[in-house]
């Protein structure tokens, strides 16, 4: 079967094109985010590395009202559109209209450090052949008001990419860096039924890549709003893994014990939020661990649901 062309029936452009090749590509998947959107691309046109030099390439996927207006005030800036749902077909489409050799990947409701293009093009310049970047995600949160329950527990335990890629072996592609020439031996991100991040780290792996984590390569990403929100996404990532984990003929006593596993974890991860060096005082830490105690209950009842039945994945929908 021949290989699915992106679709670009409908796109737009902040301006046109430069003639000069650029040496990133930004790729930012896009599904009913529009504010958020707005606030990852104005955090790029403020990055510090030399505009003719990087590129950004905006995928939607299927928002209710595409985001044509915040595109336009952002000279430079392309729109796409992919209409297979997920984030990693949104981002195939952006590789394959992309004219960097680096391949920068970072989510729309993110906001980029003015030195994350140019801490990325430095570390690759320097890396071994073969190497995949994953840098630091950081919790934000205003300044002037007290910091919630929720950013509490997320500024320890979300988007740990350090552990993900030192203990793991893999990045998140909410902040990934990597040559096009290794993207390509790599192959495309799956689809929405797998955590593609995941999915596609194994595979580079496999391929003889490795992944790096890069301190300096920071990007930002708000604290969710709710318990209910932070349920949401862990019931998305608990199908993931079922979905990959029933590949294997044992999975059912595997995710039996991690189930449990997962129960008796908040033990280990008060220590955890004692010793973490992103919150200060102790009123952070006894709301972070509330929310620990509860997360973990709700991924435990969650992962035992899905011994039931296969259920579907749904991206921000």
């Amino acid at each position: 079967m021949a290989e699915k062309k992106p679709d670009t029936s409908a796109w737009s452009s902040g301006a046109t094109p430069p003639k000069i090749k650029p040496t990133v590509s930004v790729i930012i998947p896009h599904l009913n985010q529009a504010e958020a959107l707005e606030i990852c691309l104005c955090s790029l046109d403020r990055q510090l590395l030399d505009r003719d030099k990087f590129e950004v390439i905006v995928v939607d996927n299927g928002s209710a009202t595409v985001p044509i207006e915040a595109i336009a005030r952002h000279p430079g800036a392309t729109l796409l559109r992919e209409i297979t749902p997920g984030p990693g077909p949104a981002r195939n489409t952006g590789v394959e209209l992309a004219r960097g050799e680096i391949l920068a990947f970072i989510d729309a409701d993110c906001r980029a450090d003015p030195n994350w293009l140019s801490s990325i093009v430095d570390a690759l310049t320097v890396s071994p052949p073969g190497t995949i970047l994953g840098g630091d995600v950081r919790i934000w949160h205003p300044a002037e008001t007290a910091v919630s329950a929720i950013a509490a527990y997320e500024s320890v335990f979300a988007y740990r990419f350090k552990l993900y890629i030192e203990r793991h072996g893999y990045s998140g592609t909410g902040n990934m860096a990597v040559f096009r020439r290794d993207f390509e031996r790599v192959g495309r991100f799956a689809g929405v039924d797998v955590a593609e991040d995941m999915e596609w780290g194994q595979r580079a792996v496999c391929a003889g890549l490795r992944f790096q984590y890069t301190p300096g390569m920071i990007v930002y990403h708000p604290a969710r709003n709710s318990l209910q929100e932070l349920y949401a996404k862990w019931d998305r990532q608990i199908a993931h893994y079922r979905n990959m984990r029933e590949r294997d003929p044992a999975w059912r006593l595997r995710w039996i014990a991690q189930a449990l596993l997962v129960l008796a974890s908040p033990a280990s991860g008060v220590v955890t939020i004692m010793m973490s060096d992103r919150l200060a005082g102790g009123a952070a830490r006894l709301k972070a661990t509330a929310v620990l105690c509860a997360v973990r209950t709700h991924r435990a009842i969650a992962m035992f649901a899905q011994l039931r039945s296969r259920r579907s994945v749904i991206w921000n929908r």
